[in-house]
């Protein structure tokens, strides 16, 4: 078992857009990608845990999340960095279908994207962090056992941070202030 960093996406990784779903969309965070690198050096687990209710709302499909998904990739690679796994909960309480839940087990705040990807990563929760900038993704580490950072991109401007174990500028900050705290 070894600890890893979660990731949000759209707003921690890349500028927030709504319903991203065209790969001419991603503009990737400043920072964001050599941020990633550094924890690939190190060998630490990058995930990605995202809500994207725009796939169960319809305005966009699993192929669209996975041709922005392959555009982050090679954006990343151009500075040797990855993402080590990528996990997507697409429910919403105004979702289609069999995506019409508002508190799927997946959904962020709530932790099943992380433990999927401990029980399938081997990864030690409780020595993770999550970084977001959106409460909900706090409360989601938190509910997971990890210790939670929030960045200021995004939303997160607008989020109080005082139940977050720490507070930084941007991904490529808050990848320093765990390094540093690093087990």
């Amino acid at each position: 078992m070894r600890p890893a960093v979660f990731l949000d996406r759209d707003g921690t990784l890349n500028e927030e857009v709504d319903y991203l779903g065209h790969p001419d969309q991603l503009v990737m965070i400043p920072g964001a990608a050599a941020a990633v690198a550094k924890l690939n050096a190190r060998g630490i687990p990058v995930v990605v845990v995202t809500n994207q209710s725009g796939i169960g709302r319809g305005k966009y499909g699993w192929q669209d999340f996975a041709a922005v998904m392959s555009r982050m990739g090679t954006l990343l690679a151009l500075e040797n960095a990855r993402i080590d796994a990528v996990y997507a909960s697409p429910h919403h309480e105004k979702g289609q279908g069999e995506y019409a839940m508002a508190d799927h087990p997946d959904r962020k705040p709530n932790p099943g994207m992380f433990l999927k990807a401990a029980a399938e990563h081997e990864l030690d929760l409780a020595g993770s962090w999550m970084v977001g900038d959106k409460a909900i993704d706090l409360e989601a580490g938190r509910r997971a056992g990890c210790r939670v950072a929030l960045v200021r991109t995004g939303y997160g401007a607008g989020v109080d941070g005082a139940d977050a174990d720490l507070v930084a500028a941007d991904l490529a900050e808050a990848v320093d202030l765990i390094l540093a705290r690093w087990p």
